[in-house]
């Protein structure tokens, strides 16, 4: 596990392309897998993917929580960090619980990202499954 995010900027065709990347990955994992199965599975599987794809990606990124300028020991953990820049959120959900939205909209502030994705792999179309997230920063 890896504490603390470097930060990078990214222009919005490099999201783009970066984010292409991401959606194609889940959707060749979710193939492969097929719905129904742990989160774990599905996290294993996409970092394998990116590994296959040549895609920088670290997994359970601790961030520090921060609590009007002090550090708290205790750390909030991103499940999947795309080239330091992208959060994914993933889930095998029967259905998605607006919770799951703002936990990935928080994550996305304290770790001052600017796109993430909920990914829930627990659908016959993965395309059903993907939501785009976007931080106001």
């Amino acid at each position: 596990m890896e504490k603390g995010i470097k930060q990078k900027q990214f222009t919005e065709d490099e999201y783009t392309e970066l984010t292409t990347k991401i959606v194609s990955c889940c959707v060749s994992v979710h193939k492969e897998m097929g719905p129904g199965l742990l989160e774990s599975v599905y996290e294993y599987c996409l970092m394998k993917e990116f590994e296959l794809r040549g895609i920088n990606a670290q997994r359970q990124v601790e961030i520090p929580l921060i609590y009007k300028g002090f550090e708290i020991k205790k750390y909030l953990t991103i499940d999947i960090l795309v080239e330091e820049e992208i959060v994914l959120e993933i889930k095998s959900a029967e259905a998605m619980n607006p919770l799951y939205e703002a936990q990935l909209l928080s994550y996305l502030k304290l770790a001052s990202k600017k796109i993430g994705y909920l990914l829930n792999f627990n659908v016959p179309l993965m395309k059903s499954g993907i939501r785009r997230m976007r931080n106001g920063y």
